[in-house]
């Protein structure tokens, strides 16, 4: 069971480790406990061999399909060009799938890096310089500013200490360390007096105890959660999977019983012959550019989203994001800026309201909506010149420094008061710092020649320090009234969850200019109140509307944070995602349910604050055993469990650490929700158009092996022969279906909810693929019958082009009704997509170059059919733009097998 270090005093945490705090380990000591405990790092793990992960894609249902078609067309067709082609194929399926596995293999490599390579020590009584690697448990460790802590650590002295805690928690904002005891059952956010390996000291100095070392720290057990996530396999490769294993049951079926009715014709004398036969059409059955169709269209989502501001690191993920259900975003610079801005201003009896939004100068102080003239109020003028000067911010243009003075400053600079100019005025003389006891700051500069006192801090204690306040008429006695007041206007400025800081000042000129010999408590006494500054890291813009759309396409949008419950609730009230009434927990809620209660409640759930890292990912899991599918957000390594877990993960291009880069499956360039939302738009007409190419293609597939096998059967006689079948899936089939992939689309895909997880690839299309094999076969069939039975044609050869235009128009012209499952060609046109148009008049002119030119006919086993043949062509050709998707794409049960 984890001690609760941070529930001990000092002394008792020493005694624990039995350590001496003045005089460190022995030498000799920390030799052995790193013979006991094992070096500061985490393990690495062995990685699997490329052979092995080349090993596991091959044994992939579909990838075996391909590799047996590729066989039998170089060694039973003799046809290189088609194995080639297969081959081409096949490669690059297993190399992004391999790609895929080596990247997650890469998570753990990128967590190491973030221990810091050195540690000052104290052993023997002296300081020491050693590698991180060699702390153990009890040693006594030094931190300043700009050191990465080497190691989980219970603070024993601290002055003025902050570290950011980013990688670990996701929230930006220094945190204020301390040494004293806290109680039991404080969370891991808020143990202040514990630093914790791998993040940062930005100001200040300490000294403290290691407890904990490599797998036992905060980045150890993140590094043992993202070990034990599942890397989750994508919705749509295993609908391939399943689809494939069917296709290869109906190839099986279909090569045994031609082969059966070859050899009942022909006898056994023909068995070799007639199984090269069977096998060749049954390996025209397989739809196998359906691969590469998938990957064309996937690569073109790709790089739409890419200039949407969303890099995918494989392909799949494209239209994993079309498939999401569920959202679990990030608060922190992803829903919101990511910075802190003054939004509110108050001065004596007026509250004004700043517009913009992070570090950007733009914007302007309003009161009822209405810009403020400085010239005009000179109170509101004085708190911004006295919040500016009292602030450690160099320029208002270098956005270096503590979030909350950065934000007063830029809010000073689109009033039109400037840092550097003031400075450059306003000489400081004496600073007295912040510290989390005093929680206040103060500034001594020169104004008018006399030395002023400028103190900001929490308005409870500048208010208790406080004997007037300023307002326009002048000074007046600060009341109880009035310090109700003013206290009672920072209450609800908090609860809408905003960061407060009071302002004041006081004239020390009655001193004289020895200022250096006042006392702290002298100078920060007897001040005037000014006003209050309410910040905030404010929603970004386009959030309101991105939240609105996701919930339109009914996309369930959770929020998981590990900031305050106040601050989360009152940013997703803003974007319209939380309304009073529904469900917000805290992550020591979630500690208190078991995994049947949290997946009862986890789609209810609109808020989860102050999350560690098993909460993301116990939400995560409880969402997908509700069957779900699972976008995560974040941006540090405390995010990583929950991203390689989730069926897509998404880190932040800008902000995000290289541990969740890594986990994630796609990387958002402007680290903004909106473009999320806009990547599932996306996502979703790209599993359009993929259930339009399994459509097409296996409609045609399954007719053009139909027409053989029936024709054998009734006919005694293959009416196609395999040759101009692959001319069909090569020519025909392939450019116009490929071209399919720039289609623009037809669907306002976010006023649908989400497709149903369980359903098959071709739900809703099992109508629509019946209706047009139907059609493809029987029209087919019945010209050969007319012709030869009825007309008394023997030209076999002359008839067999004929049925070969016949199915080639047909495939043409019924594709322009796979590019909508709502609209037919007569509601949408030839327009739209001229890549496809010229595809299809492409496969025409080629088609008729064999049917025409002798040489190339005569090798096709055709006979050119005459003018009025064309008649029957047309006949049957053209039906495919009857077969509308108005009335043939519906949900028939019998599909979901597929």
């Amino acid at each position: 069971m984890e001690k609760n270090w941070h529930a001990l005093d000092v002394k008792q945490v020493a005694e624990e480790l039995k350590v001496d705090i003045e005089y460190g380990l022995s030498i000799d000591e920390a030799k052995e406990r790193l013979k006991i405990y094992g070096y500061n790092e985490l393990p690495v793990k062995k990685r699997k061999a490329i052979w092995e992960m080349l090993l596991e894609q091959i044994k992939d249902i579909f990838v075996l399909m391909l590799i047996a078609a590729c066989l039998i067309s170089l060694f039973i067709e003799k046809s290189v060009v088609d194995s080639v082609v297969i081959l081409a194929i096949v490669v690059i399926n297993v190399a992004v799938s391999v790609h895929q596995e080596y990247k997650a293999e890469n998570i753990l490599e990128k967590l190491r890096q973030y221990a810091a390579p050195k540690a000052r020590v104290m052993r023997n009584g002296k300081i020491f310089e050693v590698f991180a690697r060699e702390l153990v448990p009890g040693d006594i460790i030094l931190l300043e500013e700009g050191d990465v802590v080497p190691a989980d650590a219970r603070l024993i002295e601290v002055s003025e200490l902050r570290t950011n805690e980013a990688p670990l928690t996701g929230e930006s904002f220094p945190v204020t360390k301390t040494s004293g005891v806290l109680p039991p059952e404080t969370p891991i956010p808020d143990r202040t007096n514990i630093v914790y390996m791998g993040t940062a000291v930005v100001r200040g100095h300490g000294k403290a105890i290691v407890i904990g070392t490599g797998l036992n720290t905060e980045f150890g057990r993140i590094a043992r959660l993202v070990e034990a996530a599942e890397e989750e396999v994508t919705p749509l490769k295993i609908k391939l999977s399943n689809f494939a294993r069917k296709i290869a049951l109906i190839v099986v079926a279909l090569a045994i019983g031609l082969m059966t009715l070859l050899v009942f014709e022909k006898g056994l004398v023909a068995i070799v012959e007639s199984a090269m036969i069977a096998i060749s059409l049954a390996v025209a059955a397989v739809p196998e550019g359906l691969p590469a169709i998938l990957t064309i269209t996937l690569a073109i989502a790709a790089k739409k989203l890419a200039k949407n501001n969303a890099l995918v690191k494989y392909l799949l993920a494209a239209e994993t994001l079309g498939s999401v259900t569920v959202i679990c975003s990030d608060k922190t610079g992803t829903i919101t800026t990511g910075d802190m801005t003054v939004k509110k201003i108050y001065v004596y009896d007026k509250m004004y309201d700043v517009s913009g939004v992070g570090y950007n100068l733009d914007g302007k102080i309003l009161f009822e909506e209405r810009e403020v003239n400085l010239e005009e109020n000179k109170l509101l003028s004085k708190l911004l010149m006295a919040g500016v000067l009292c602030t450690n911010v160099a320029h208002e243009r270098e956005f270096i420094g503590d979030p909350t003075e950065l934000a007063i400053v830029v809010a000073g600079a689109k009033a039109g008061i400037l840092k550097s100019g003031l400075e450059a005025h306003y000489r400081r003389i004496r600073e007295i710092p912040f510290s989390s006891e005093r929680k206040r700051m103060t500034t001594v500069n020169i104004v008018d020649g006399k030395p002023y006192a400028l103190s900001k801090g929490a308005p409870e204690i500048i208010l208790d320090r406080c004997v007037g306040i300023e307002t326009e008429n002048g000074i007046l006695s600060l009341s109880d009234e009035i310090k109700q007041k003013i206290l009672s206007i920072v209450n609800n400025l908090a609860s809408d969850g905003y960061r407060v800081l009071a302002v004041a000042y006081r004239d020390l000129s009655d001193f004289g200019m020895e200022i250096d010999k006042l006392s702290e408590d002298e100078i920060e006494s007897k001040l005037i109140f000014i006003g209050l500054f309410g910040m905030i890291d404010p929603p970004r813009p386009e959030v309101f509307e991105a939240t609105k759309k996701a919930k339109k396409a009914g996309i369930n949008v959770i929020m998981i944070t590990g900031d305050h419950a106040l601050t989360a609730e009152a940013i997703s009230k803003q974007i319209g995602l939380y309304k009073p009434g529904e469900l917000i927990l805290q992550g020591k809620d979630i500690d208190k349910l078991s995994d049947e209660d949290l997946q009862s409640i986890a789609d209810k759930l609109r808020v989860l604050a102050r999350a560690m890292p098993e909460h993301k990912l116990r939400m995560v899991r409880a969402l997908k055993r509700k069957s779900q599918i699972v976008a995560v957000t974040g941006d540090g390594v405390n995010d990583a469990p929950a991203l390689k877990e989730a069926h897509i993960g998404v880190a932040m291009g800008i902000k995000g650490t290289e541990v969740s880069k890594e986990a994630a499956d796609m990387i958002l360039l402007d680290d903004n929700f909106a473009t999320i939302v806009r990547a599932i738009e996306l996502g979703r007409g790209v599993y359009d158009k993929i259930k339009a190419f399994a459509r097409f293609l296996l409609s045609c597939n399954i007719g053009e092996v139909l027409i053989i096998t029936l024709g054998v059967l009734l006919f005694r006689e293959p009416i196609l022969l395999p040759a101009l079948i692959l001319w069909i899936n090569l020519v025909t089939d392939g450019p116009p279906a490929t071209a399919l992939a720039w289609d623009p689309s037809f669907e306002d895909v976010m006023s649908r909810p989400p497709r149903d997880p369980r359903e098959g690839i071709l739900s809703g299309s099992l109508l629509f693929i019946l209706v047009t094999t139907i059609i493809l076969t029987a029209g087919p069939l019945f010209t050969f019958f007319y012709y030869t039975n009825i007309l008394g044609i023997n030209d076999i050869n002359r008839v067999r082009a004929i049925i070969f235009l016949q199915v080639v128009l047909f495939e043409l012209s019924v594709i322009w009704n796979m590019r909508s499952e709502s609209k037919s060609v007569f509601k949408i046109g030839f327009r739209g997509n001229n890549l496809l148009l010229a595809a299809v008049v492409l496969s025409l002119l080629m088609t008729l170059l064999i049917v025409y030119v002798p040489p190339i006919a005569l090798a096709f086993h055709l006979n050119p059919p005459t003018l009025a043949d064309w008649i029957a062509i047309l006949a049957v050709g053209t039906l495919g733009f009857l077969i509308v998707p108005e009335v043939f794409c519906r949900r028939v049960n019998l599909v979901k097998a597929l």
